[in-house]
């Protein structure tokens, strides 16, 4: 069925209204996600639709939240429960790593945990300490998670489906700097989106770039002006699942194009891209056909600054377009 033209936040609402409207078990708790309809309204209105026993304002307590959607989902739940920043989920992780994500290991495959975290991630919003963190590798690295993170209305109101939906645990990553930057279509009542499977949004034949996030847009905005001022073909892959990742996704085409850049809000030491060059390495029949460097574009290693500094710390079009160029002449 078709849809409208909705901003990430709409999409997002529209996701989990549809989902709780499809399957019973579906709730969400949270600080503020009931009256007020969240940090950033993106569960406004659904407590006065589903009431106050499937969206439940909790105390200002991360680790309560997730240790109480830990057993709501052991008793049969699907809880969906808001962070108001991915930058206070530490205070969460003591359920996150020893429980939520260990039980399908610690019953013997007897128990499932379909919980979603939902956190605001990443900068670009002129927020104070601790509300602009990227903090993906934290979850990356531990077994047993799920880590997604959209790019858009489209993919966000696709994966979120996709996640509520698993059986898995699930870290749901939403870039806030584009909650409202841009429209997309979206359907009324589509289809989730495969978890796991990456998306190729631009082709090329001469650099790969692979990105995520909020990064997604400002990749594409660089991969035109290359194409433009040297006619050079940059193929721009979405992640969308940084776990389990799409290693075919990227192999395919860094093996067709012998280049690679990997663009990322998180920091650059312990980031994403280390990974994805290690993978490539692994490789024998992508790494002996590299033309140049992988190459990396990211965010500084130093603490997140203050908004009055934010735009010279996170990576920007320019600094991508210049990696681009420079992979490229290599």
């Amino acid at each position: 069925m078709s849809g409208n033209s909705v901003t990430m936040v709409e999409a997002l609402n529209r996701a989990l209204a549809e989902e709780m409207e499809r399957d019973p078990r579906v709730m969400i708790l949270g600080e503020d996600v009931g009256v007020d309809g969240g940090v950033f309204r993106v569960t406004k209105g659904l407590q006065d639709r589903f009431g106050k026993d499937r969206v439940v304002d909790s105390p200002l307590a991360e680790a309560c939240i997730v240790g109480a959607s830990v057993g709501l989902a052991i008793g049969g739940m699907r809880p969906v429960c808001e962070m108001q920043f991915s930058g206070f989920m530490n205070f969460a992780y003591g359920q996150i790593q020893p429980h939520m994500s260990r039980f399908l290991g610690r019953t013997r495959g007897g128990r499932r945990m379909p919980v979603v975290v939902r956190a605001p991630s990443g900068g670009g919003i002129r927020a104070l300490e601790h509300h602009c963190e990227s903090e993906e590798m934290s979850y990356v690295s531990v077994p047993g998670l799920v880590v997604l993170m959209p790019s858009g209305p489209r993919t966000a109101y696709g994966l979120l489906k996709a996640a509520i939906r698993s059986e898995e645990p699930v870290i749901f990553f939403e870039p806030k700097s584009i909650y409202r930057a841009f429209r997309e279509e979206i359907p009324v009542d589509g289809d989730p989106y495969p978890i796991g499977k990456a998306e190729v949004l631009v082709r090329g034949n001469d650099v790969t770039v692979v990105t995520w996030g909020a990064m997604v847009r400002k990749c594409r905005e660089a991969a035109e002006r290359v194409a433009a001022s040297t006619g050079a073909g940059v193929e721009v892959i979405d992640l969308l699942t940084l776990k389990p990742m799409d290693p075919e996704a990227v192999m395919e085409s860094v093996k067709r194009t012998g280049r690679c850049v990997v663009v990322h809000e998180a920091p650059r030491t312990g980031g994403f891209a280390g990974e994805i060059f290690a993978r490539i390495n692994e490789r024998e029949d992508v790494f002996y056909g590299l033309r140049a460097p992988l190459a990396r574009v990211a965010a500084y290693d130093v603490p997140y600054p203050l908004f009055a500094r934010e735009n010279a710390y996170l990576p920007d079009t320019d600094r991508i377009e210049a990696q681009i160029l420079r992979t490229l002449n290599a």
